[in-house]
């Protein structure tokens, strides 16, 4: 299990940093990066759940997306600050890594927003 965690958090760092980075050298604006980077990242664990006929980790309390957003904003301040593409590859996939990771850890999760009840008797 934690093998298989290690090696899916790789993945979500390498393919949010890879849409990332395309998305910066199309000259497109930082906030449309950051987007793209994140639905690369998460779509292919999507698509992997999917296959094996498990709910996908984005549906599930965990970070996922989020450490995405935070891989991506961290590209996008080594990019803004001209430093060398791959220095903002190692920094933006590290912060991805580290950021699930530690949410993992943690227990650290986004708020869960609940609807209010409503009930039949009122009618």
């Amino acid at each position: 299990n934690n093998t298989f965690f290690i090696f899916d958090t790789i993945g979500l760092a390498l393919f949010t940093v890879v849409g990332v980075g395309k998305s910066i050298a199309l000259g497109y604006p930082f906030w449309v990066a950051i987007i793209m980077g994140s639905i690369t990242g998460a779509a292919g664990g999507v698509i992997r759940d999917v296959f094996i006929n498990e709910i996908p980790l984005i549906f599930r309390k965990e970070i996922y997306a989020m450490a995405c957003v935070v891989g991506g904003i961290a590209y996008w301040l080594c990019d803004a600050a001209g430093m060398e593409s791959y220095v903002c590859q190692l920094v933006g996939g590290s912060a991805v890594f580290i950021t699930r990771i530690l949410a993992v850890k943690y227990h650290i999760c986004l708020p869960i927003l609940k609807g209010s009840e409503e009930t039949d008797s009122d009618s």
